[in-house]
Formats: C-alpha cells, structure tokens, sequence
C-alpha cells in the first residue's frame, strides 16, 4: 500500500471509534488479525472480542470523542498519538472487575501502532495512559 492508503485506512479507523462504529471498525480488520490493549491479559483474535472492547469503551464513556493528536506513517504502518473526551456516567470494565461510574468527565490519551497488509489492519496494539485516566477519575490515590 501507499503512505496515502494507510493514512485513509487509519483515518477510518478512527472515524470509526470517534462515531462509536464498533463494526466498521472491525471491518478494518484483516481475516488473521490481532488486537492487544496493555490492560488485556490475552490478544483478541476475533471481531466479536474487538466490538465488545470498543463497546466497555462507550459504555463508561457514551459521549466519548476521539482525536488523533500526533501521527507517523509508512507504507504498511501506523503509529499514532491520540486524545479522547469523556464523561464516565456508565461502568468501567477493568478486565474481570467492574468500577461504577464517578460522573467526572475526563481528557485521555494513548498511543497505537498498527500494521497493514492487503489493505487491512493485521495488527493493532492500543497502549491506553490508564494511570492518568484513572487519576482524573479520583481511583487512584495521589493523583
């Protein structure tokens, strides 16, 4: 692919979590892919388990918006810099707890890398800054 497709295919990706589109999203998602979140103890390797991510997501967060804020391409790879909005009025899941909703409204950010093949997302690897998040949420001490 071109620098310029994986730059559109990125930027659909993002559209796509910024308009809360779980499955136009996935639809991004090579037949072999895989999805790692730092928080995550194993990779997701279907699209169901991708949806359902992105779904906890805009739960605890259903007004969330999402910006990239920083990015770097090549012809097969992405790395980005992003920030989202937010206000946590849903639950948060934080892998097998869940944390009831603080109401407090937050700036996040985080940074992905992914890598492209055939037109596609074959991995995705999302590093969430969940320290401050949960800082602003008041769920950490001393932050």
């Amino acid at each position: 692919m071109s620098r310029a497709e994986v730059e559109q295919l990125d930027d659909r990706g993002m559209a796509a979590w910024d308009q809360h589109d779980t499955a136009a999203f996935a639809d991004l998602l090579a037949d072999d892919f895989t999805f790692t979140d730092v928080m995550a103890p194993e990779p997701f390797r279907t699209r169901e388990q991708v949806r359902a991510y992105m779904d906890t997501w805009f739960m605890a967060f259903p007004d969330m918006r999402v910006r990239t804020t920083r990015r770097v391409v090549s012809d097969d790879e992405v790395a980005a810099e992003v920030e989202f909005t937010g206000t946590n009025t849903g639950p948060m899941r934080m892998g097998d707890q869940e944390i009831p909703a603080t109401g407090k409204s937050v700036v996040g950010t985080g940074t992905y890398f992914a890598s492209v093949a055939d037109g596609k997302i074959a991995s995705f690897r999302a590093h969430p800054d969940v320290a401050a998040l949960m800082g602003q949420l008041g769920l950490m001490p001393g932050m």
